[in-house]
C-alpha cells in the first residue's frame, strides 16, 4: 500500500527526471500518466498505482509547487469525469489501454451522446437505434445538448438495441468515433450567444462490436456509472472559500459600498453560508467517493449547485443594477470548455439557467434523492413493464 510519504518521494523523483521547465507539455503529461501519477487510485499501467484516491492531493500539491503543467481539466471534463470511470468499470483491458491515456493527457476529447429531443428528461425512453450487422452495429438517431461535440474525437453513446423489451432493458452502451462517416455535428446557439453544445445526427454510423462497453442490453446499468460520476463532477467539484459563483458577488459587495442595501445584505449572507455548506458537503462527498463508487448522493449536490448558481447570479444582477444586465461578448463562438461561472455578471446570470437542466434535470434529481437517498415511496410508473415499441411517443 502506497502511503503519502512514499508518494511524495515518488513524485519528486519523477520531477527530477522530467523537469517541467525543460520538458514539452505533451511529453510531460504522457510521462506522468506512465509513472502512475495521473490518477493514483487507478490500477498500475492505467495511469495509477492502486493507491487510495485521497492521496491524489499529495501528488497534485508537489506538481503544482514545481510549476508542472496540468491537462486542462475543464476542456476534457467529460472524458475525465464521465467516460474514464465508465471505461474503467466496464471496459475490456484492450479498451482501457487504448482510451485512458490519450483521454487523460487531453490528446483526445470526449463527449456524451445520451440526451435526445424525443425523450426529454426520460433518458430510458431514447429512440436512437443500433442494429447488429455481423461484427458491427449500424446506428441511426439524433442526440442533443452534446457539450464539446465539435471538439470530440470520441463519444460515449447509448442506443436501443431491442425495442421488444421494457425501455430500461433494451439499451446498449458504445464508444462512438466522432470522425466516422454518418456523424454530423451542428451547433446549438444558447441564450449566452455562444454554442458550447450541439445536436448530433447519426445516420448509418457503423460501430464495431469491439467498441461496446458492457453486455448487450445492459446499457442502462452501465450508464448509471456515467451519470453518478457526472453529477459528482458537476456538483461536487473542489472549491476554495468563495470559489465559484459566490466569489464575484462577495468581491463586488466589498469593493462597491454604494451598491449595498439592507435587503441585499441579508440575502448575500444567507447565500454565502449556503455556498459554504455546499462546499463542505462536496468535500464530504469526495471523501465518500474515495472509498468506492459514487452513489445517488451526488444528485443532491447537483441540485444544490443549480439552485445556488441561479440565486447567486440573480442577486449579483440586482446588486449591480443596470450594469448587471450588460453582456459585452454576444458573438457566436465555439468555446473549448464549459464555463459555469466565468466572464461578467450578465453572462453568469444567463448561463446559470442551464444548470438545472444539464447533468440531469432538477425534477429528475429530486425523485432520485427522494427514492434512493431518503427511501420515500417511488412514484407510480405505468410504463415500467411495457415494451418500448408499445410506448406512446
Amino acid at each position: 500500500m502506497t502511503d503519502a510519504e512514499e508518494l511524495r518521494s515518488r513524485t519528486r523523483e519523477f520531477l527530477d527526471r522530467h523537469p517541467p521547465a525543460s520538458t514539452d507539455r505533451p511529453d510531460f503529461l504522457r510521462a506522468r500518466f506512465d509513472a502512475g501519477l495521473a490518477w493514483v487510485h487507478y490500477p498500475e499501467g492505467l495511469g495509477g498505482l492502486g493507491a487510495p484516491r485521497s492521496l491524489q492531493g499529495v501528488v497534485d500539491a508537489e506538481l503544482e509547487a514545481a510549476g508542472a503543467p496540468d491537462n486542462d481539466p475543464r476542456r476534457i471534463g467529460i472524458g475525465l469525469g464521465m467516460a474514464a470511470p465508465t471505461i474503467l468499470a466496464y471496459g475490456t483491458e484492450e479498451q482501457k489501454r487504448r482510451y485512458l491515456r490519450p483521454l487523460w493527457t487531453g490528446e483526445e476529447v470526449w463527449c456524451q451522446l445520451f440526451s435526445e429531443p424525443g425523450a426529454g428528461s426520460d433518458l430510458a425512453a431514447l429512440g436512437t437505434r443500433a442494429v447488429r450487422d455481423g461484427d458491427t452495429w449500424v446506428v441511426d438517431g439524433q442526440k442533443v445538448w452534446t457539450s464539446s461535440a465539435h471538439l470530440a474525437r470520441w463519444a460515449i453513446l447509448i442506443a436501443r438495441t431491442d425495442p421488444n423489451v421494457p425501455k430500461h432493458q433494451g439499451i446498449t452502451y458504445f464508444v462512438c468515433d466522432m470522425t466516422d462517416p454518418g456523424v454530423e455535428v451542428r451547433p446549438l446557439r444558447q441564450i449566452t450567444g455562444e454554442a458550447e453544445f450541439n445536436e448530433v445526427f447519426l445516420t448509418g454510423v457503423r460501430i464495431p462490436d469491439s467498441r461496446r462497453l458492457g453486455a448487450v442490453g445492459d446499457g442502462w446499468r452501465v450508464a448509471q456509472t456515467t451519470l453518478n460520476n457526472e453529477r459528482v463532477a458537476i456538483g461536487g467539484m473542489a472549491q476554495p472559500r468563495e470559489g465559484g459563483m459566490i466569489g464575484p458577488v462577495a468581491k463586488t459587495w466589498r469593493e462597491r459600498p454604494e451598491l449595498r442595501t439592507h435587503d441585499l445584505h441579508q440575502r448575500l449572507l444567507t447565500l454565502w453560508v449556503e455556498a459554504e455548506v455546499a462546499r463542505f458537503t462536496g468535500e464530504r462527498l469526495r471523501q465518500q467517493l474515495a472509498a468506492g463508487q459514487p452513489g445517488p448522493e451526488g444528485a443532491g449536490m447537483k441540485l444544490a449547485f443549480a439552485r445556488l448558481n441561479q440565486e447567486i447570479s440573480g442577486l449579483e444582477v440586482e446588486l449591480r443594477g443596470e450594469e448587471g444586465l450588460l453582456y459585452d461578448d454576444w458573438a457566436m463562438r465555439r468555446p473549448e470548455h464549459v464555463d459555469f461561472t466565468g466572464r461578467d455578471a450578465g453572462y453568469r446570470y444567463l448561463r446559470s439557467k442551464g444548470n438545472s437542466i444539464e447533468g440531469g434535470t432538477s425534477e429528475v434529481l429530486l425523485n432520485i434523492v427522494a427514492e434512493r437517498v431518503l427511501g420515500l415511496p417511488a412514484e407510480p410508473r405505468t410504463d415500467k413493464d411495457v415494451a418500448w415499441k408499445d410506448l406512446a411517443r
